[in-house]
């Protein structure tokens, strides 16, 4: 937990800019990224008060992988 919060104080420290996704379709179910420092935010733009989550730059490309692979469905 440590590393995580190490990396949530980064993002909110660096004053991160969130921007939504681009197939948000313009309603408020999306989600927003934020990337600094090597570090991806990903939060819910309903609820930017909440907590997010973080991924570093290769766990953040996995993931995505996974998902255009289909292999998280």
């Amino acid at each position: 937990m440590k590393n995580l919060n190490a990396t949530l104080s980064v993002l909110h420290s660096e004053g991160a800019h969130w921007r939504k996704s681009t197939y948000s379709g313009g309603n408020d179910d999306c989600v927003e990224l934020a990337i600094t420092q090597g570090h991806i935010g990903v939060r819910d733009s309903k609820r930017p008060d909440l907590t997010y989550a973080s991924f570093t730059a290769p766990a953040w490309r996995e993931f995505v992988s996974a998902i255009a692979a289909g292999a998280l469905t």
